[in-house]
């Protein structure tokens, strides 16, 4: 899509494009930098260094779908509620701007709603309730248009972001408990609440979400200039990982250089010869173990030398082939952004909080204090969100790294925080279909669910699955992460769906096993163990624990030995 706005949308949206752009104290923070080699210290990262400045030293102007691949971890949440609570649910006129504005959808949700809170009969209340869910999707869709405006009112906003469409279905603690709700966006990581991710669509930040529905083709030659984004795409994708491995090469040269230099400078260090004048003492021992350092640190220096001089090819070659796209796509006629659209997004969104909700789940599309109970530790707030993930990923440390030439990226999916009672999260797309390389996944999870780690545990298992099924293609049953894990179901001769057991495997392995918990089947921990692996420290923690994993780090220094890891 476009950066090019319709004019319809350039009315609702309103105000700048910046307002959505991370802002605060976390909006610059850096995570910490891994340590060198031989404990040298780490070399100042890129972005420290250059600001925004890309490798050839243009101006790089960040944008919500743009990756950082030298970043290796969240930054720490400051706080998770606001400071001093909101006043939004105070506003006696709350509900009626909410619908204002909205035609026949608010007439009839008015209707229905009223019917289904003054309800005593239980299947009258039911058949409101199932009518109610169907009706207020047709109302939340518009007003979802509506509330991605930068003058839009709070209630709209409040209405998409929370679906707390009606203030006096909150009892006042649960709603003193959303109002501590931290409303604008400081933290720097692609977690998106609805209202903000429809703006982020509407803006031309974020491309819309795929779907299995076939477009139609869009007048005066939008297919063509589609056809070259979808290009451009792609080639971005490959000069963004050869750029990120430049500077991982680069850095990984200067880090053995310096470890060259201090081995040397043990080697050439000499005691006099007691008893001897102006005679140095022979090399000791350990001197001489040094020398035969000498040669692998000079055979790692060698290898990442060469594949630096192959990936500065490959970017320029990436390079010279986006610009030449660019400059045909500058000659190909404009494809605009349409309300149809983001009525599409919307509907994915509604698909998302379907999948999260489950067929037997609770489908009641409005905040209400009949359905949830918790405090402010147990909404799906960004800041929750993005703590759960850290700890996620204290555990499983590749938990979000794609591999690319050898090389992991890690690449944090965009995160759409759902207003639903739903109880797990569900990866939507792996990564985008046009830029395998570098582009970011999609994930959902809902906000409102009975356990929230577990919720988000269920999100980063299926992201996991995903990328490694689309990873091995056509060999997904046989190779790699989803081939053993499906060989081992098939010969245990399970029956269902092979990804659930997966997830609740998963779940397993964060929650019991990486605490030393034996929960799994052997053969099953033998797999995560290689394919999911722990942290170096819980690794290390778990080997003392018992012979099991014991045995398990044994094989991981033998194939290590054998470089056939």
């Amino acid at each position: 899509m476009s950066d090019e706005i319709d004019p319809e949308i350039a009315a609702l949206i309103g105000g700048s494009v910046e307002e959505y752009r991370p802002s605060g104290p976390q909006a610059k923070a850096a995570p910490g930098a891994r340590p060198g080699p031989g404990g040298l210290p780490p070399a100042p990262d890129f972005g420290t260094l250059f600001g925004e400045l890309g490798v050839d030293g243009d101006h790089k102007e960040k944008r919500e779908s743009d990756v950082d691949l030298s970043r290796k971890g969240f930054a720490p949440i400051e706080r998770l509620e606001a400071e001093k609570p909101a006043s939004w649910f105070s506003d006696p006129a709350y509900y009626k701007t909410a619908l204002n504005g909205e035609g026949e959808e608010a007439q009839r949700v008015h209707e229905l709603l009223g019917k289904y809170v003054k309800a005593t009969d239980p299947k009258d209340r039911g058949v409101y309730r199932q009518q109610l869910v169907s009706a207020y999707w047709y109302l939340a869709s518009k007003i979802a248009l509506r509330s991605i405006g930068g003058q839009a009112p709070l209630a709209k906003k409040l209405t998409v972001r929370f679906s707390a469409l009606l203030p006096s279905l909150l009892s006042p603690e649960m709603a003193d408990v959303f109002q501590r709700v931290i409303f604008e966006k400081e933290i720097d990581e692609p977690v998106y609440y609805v209202d903000e991710w429809m703006r982020a669509v509407a803006t031309g930040m974020v491309a819309p979400s795929a779907t299995d529905e076939v477009k139609p083709r869009a007048k005066g030659g939008g297919d063509e200039r589609s056809h070259y984004q979808a290009l451009m795409q792609r080639l971005q994708g490959k000069r963004d990982s050869a750029e990120g491995i430049m500077k991982s090469k680069s850095e990984e040269r200067r880090q053995l250089e310096s470890l060259l230099k201090e081995r040397v400078d043990i080697i050439c260090a000499h005691e006099s010869q007691p008893g001897l004048l102006h005679v140095p003492a022979p090399y000791s021992e350990a001197q001489k173990r040094t020398m035969g350092e000498l040669s692998e640190i000079v055979r790692r220096m060698v290898a990442a030398d060469k594949e630096l001089g192959q990936t500065v090819s490959d970017y320029e070659r990436a390079g010279d082939e986006l610009k030449s796209v660019a400059d045909k796509m500058g000659n190909a006629p404009e494809a605009r952004a349409d309300l149809q659209t983001l009525a599409q997004e919307f509907e994915t969104v509604r698909q998302m909080t379907k999948l999260c909700i489950g067929r037997q789940g609770n489908h009641f599309p409005i905040l209400s204090r009949e359905y949830f109970h918790g405090g402010i530790r147990d909404i799906g707030t960004r800041e929750n969100v993005v703590k759960l993930l850290s700890w996620i990923e204290s555990i499983d440390c590749e938990a979000f790294c794609r591999p690319y030439k050898n090389t992991l990226h890690r690449i944090v999916p965009f995160i759409v925080l759902l207003p639903c009672y739903g109880d797990q999260g569900i990866c939507w797309e792996p990564f985008d279909r046009f830029n395998r390389a570098t582009s970011r996944g999609r994930v959902a999870l809902p906000m409102y669910p009975k356990n929230l780690a577990l919720a988000v545990i269920t999100a980063v298992a299926d992201l996991r699955w995903q990328v490694a099924k689309e990873k091995a293609s056509y060999y997904w049953m046989e190779e790699g992460l989803t081939g053993n894990y499906y060989q081992n179901f098939t010969s245990r001769k399970l029956k269902g769906d092979v990804k659930e057991f997966f997830i609740q495997d998963y779940l397993a392995w964060i929650t019991k096993e990486s605490e030393g918990t034996q929960k799994l089947d052997k053969e099953v921990r033998g797999i995560f163990w290689r394919y999911i692996p722990f942290a170096q420290e819980i690794k290390d923690k778990l080997k003392g624990r018992s012979y099991i994993y014991q045995e398990l780090y044994q094989k991981d220094v033998n194939r290590s030995l054998s470089d056939g890891y």
